[in-house]
């Protein structure tokens, strides 16, 4: 997608180089703080939006207001303009479906805790993905109580035999080991299907988080106007339909013709609701009890 990107822009505007640095949310977040008082980046384009939360927070955005800020809806959005919200994620279980179909895979969260899934399940390393950050956030929020929500990650790490330490590590995991299941993005689910020929498919549970990825220009870039004017040019309508078929992402903006996006975005998902401004400040709290409580090196 990034690299589509690239060559789209440059071919829009001869004469542009465009560079990426392509890495896990988090670290993102971390490389634009460190560079705060000498950025290098222009365009913060992908990512949770509890990171550009406590991006915003932090001092290390610009404020920018897209020519289509009006369709993208209020919880979606910084009030200031900081960050606005591209495309919306839900969670998924992912399985390899040579082993499993829908019926036969896990269909909620606490199905992961089953006795038949114990030692099949296998997790992205959390502490650089936003993803997974945002999952064990979310299974705390779901519990009664913080404790609770701990004791639960607890008996889900006890079920996982393995914390690939990447994206593309997980995914071949899985294509090696057909028993196996996960916990992913279901945008990117399809995407790896689709486009590159994994066999994966996913079921979304009752009461998902919903991720909202982001877009945002960095305080103080190095290059303001090429950098708003590429924050268009990947925000349009055309290009939001052309990421919705050509890598699975659905669009954060009301605007959309849903007849032109694919049909599993047309069905309906019972996301769960949740305090994102809250999650954000408590995030790298969580984050901290599940690396000292929970994991354990597999």
């Amino acid at each position: 997608m990034l690299g589509d990107a690239e060559r789209q822009f440059e071919a829009a505007y001869p004469g542009v180089d465009l560079q990426w640095l392509d890495m896990g949310s988090q670290e993102v977040y971390s490389r634009v703080s460190a560079e705060r008082n000498r950025p290098v980046c222009d365009v913060w384009w992908g990512g949770p939006s509890t990171l550009f939360m406590k991006a915003a927070d932090s001092g290390l955005l610009e404020p920018y207001k897209p020519t289509w800020a009006e369709a993208v809806p209020k919880e979606l959005r910084d009030s200031e303009d900081r960050w606005y919200g591209t495309y919306c994620s839900p969670l998924a279980i992912m399985f390899n479906n040579r082993r499993y179909k829908k019926d036969t895979a896990p269909r909620t969260w606490d199905d992961l805790l089953l006795p038949q899934w114990h030692r099949k399940v296998t997790l992205r390393k959390p502490s650089a993905s936003g993803t997974m950050r945002t999952f064990l956030g979310a299974m705390i929020l779901r519990a009664p109580n913080e404790d609770a929500g701990i004791a639960w990650l607890k008996r889900l790490n006890d079920a996982t035999e393995s914390y690939p330490e990447s994206p593309q590590f997980l995914f071949d995991h899985i294509k090696r080991n057909e028993d196996l299941v996960s916990v992913w993005l279901m945008a990117d689910i399809v995407l790896q299907r689709e486009r590159n020929g994994y066999p994966f498919d996913g079921v979304i549970p009752p009461g998902t988080p919903v991720l909202t990825e982001g877009i945002a220009l960095i305080k103080g870039a190095p290059h303001p106007d090429w950098a708003k004017r590429f924050y268009e040019f990947v925000t349009s309508a055309d290009a939001m339909i052309r990421h919705s078929h050509a890598y699975a992402k659905m669009p954060a903006r009301t605007d959309m013709d849903p007849n032109a996006l694919p049909a599993w975005m047309r069905e309906p998902i019972d996301a769960m609701e949740i305090d994102w401004p809250l999650f954000s400040k408590k995030e790298q709290e969580w984050c901290d009890r599940w690396e000292r409580e929970v994991y354990q090196p597999r």
